[in-house]
């Protein structure tokens, strides 16, 4: 199996190349959800150690249905099949670029939540265009018990909101959004989503929350705020999360506290930045427009051997 392996704002991409099992050729929501169910150890292995690392997401290219588009990518990482990455687009283009399959300029690729956009500006700077994003309920209280070596019980107030993949955001965060807070930080963000989904506070077809963030104050005068993430795999994210800046962007619109076209920065928990502005959607919500910085770490073949113990990867 051939990948090339990136990093977005620090998120790390791993994009298969070729050497996974064909997926056929039917709607990459189909096409998701056959990986997420016949081929759940296959995709997992890639990503898990000891071949891959924390917090990786996989990007498998796959035809896309739409011939306007440059490819297909279903992303996923240990814990799920995603509907979409920003991070990860920004990698997968930054990795076709070099690789010599687009240029600069504009391109779109299929997802299985649909076709995004992307602007390559140079060999490490892309915006991506998002579909459009919305915000699905505001002011959502869920009560958090003990957690963690540092038990916290309390309630936790924030926002539904969809931007490719479904999230809680609360603002403020009720633990200082700080590097030093990062394991704290954690197990919060998993007891919050885990009352979530046991109320069924999710999305309108009962879709569950798969992440959840928390806002801060940023030590960067031009940023907005700095924000934790929490991923499916229980992660936290590198980057400042292209999907749940989309579904801020959609949560700021509603709130009447962020005018179209208005240009904002947002940053991670390990200082990185994306810069986001929105344009007004058909439906009520948002096109998103997330511009940031990748780069190619490196170009590999991976190997698994049939007697190798940890073929699938470690799974503890």
């Amino acid at each position: 199996m051939h990948v090339i392996d990136s990093h977005t704002a620090g998120e790390p991409t791993r994009v298969i190349l070729d050497g996974f099992p064909d997926l056929g050729s039917g709607p990459l929501s189909e096409r998701a959800a056959l990986l997420a169910t016949r081929y759940y150890d296959a995709y997992r292995a890639v990503v898990l150690e000891p071949r891959g690392q924390v917090a990786m997401v996989g990007a498998l290219l796959v035809p896309p249905v739409d011939p306007s588009c440059v490819t297909g990518v279903i992303y996923f990482d240990v814990g799920a099949v995603l509907g979409m990455c920003g991070h990860g687009t920004i990698g997968l283009a930054v990795t076709l670029y070099h690789l010599g399959r687009i240029g600069k300029g504009l391109h779109r690729i299929e997802t299985p939540v649909g076709i995004v956009t992307v602007d390559v500006r140079d060999e490490s700077t892309v915006t991506v265009t998002n579909i459009e994003s919305r915000r699905i309920a505001s002011g959502i209280t869920v009560e958090v018990s003990d957690f963690g070596p540092s038990p916290i019980a309390g309630p936790i107030t924030g926002d539904v909101a969809y931007g490719g993949n479904w999230f809680f955001l609360v603002d403020p965060s009720p633990v200082p959004v700080t590097p030093a807070n990062i394991r704290a930080l954690t197990d919060l963000a998993i007891a919050t989503r885990t009352q979530l989904n046991a109320q069924k506070i999710g999305g309108e077809n009962g879709e569950p929350v798969d992440h959840v963030i928390f806002y801060g104050p940023s030590g960067n005068d031009a940023a907005h705020s700095r924000n934790f993430v929490l991923c499916p795999d229980d992660a936290y994210d590198r980057s400042p999360c292209g999907t749940g800046s989309s579904a801020r962007l959609a949560c700021l619109a509603a709130a009447g506290q962020l005018a179209e076209g208005q240009e904002i920065i947002q940053e991670s928990i390990i200082g990185s930045t994306y810069r986001l502005f929105y344009k007004a959607g058909q439906h009520g919500g948002v096109i998103p427009s997330i511009t940031g910085q990748a780069y190619v770490m490196s170009v590999a073949e991976l190997l698994f051997h049939p007697q190798d113990l940890f073929r699938n990867g470690i799974a503890i």
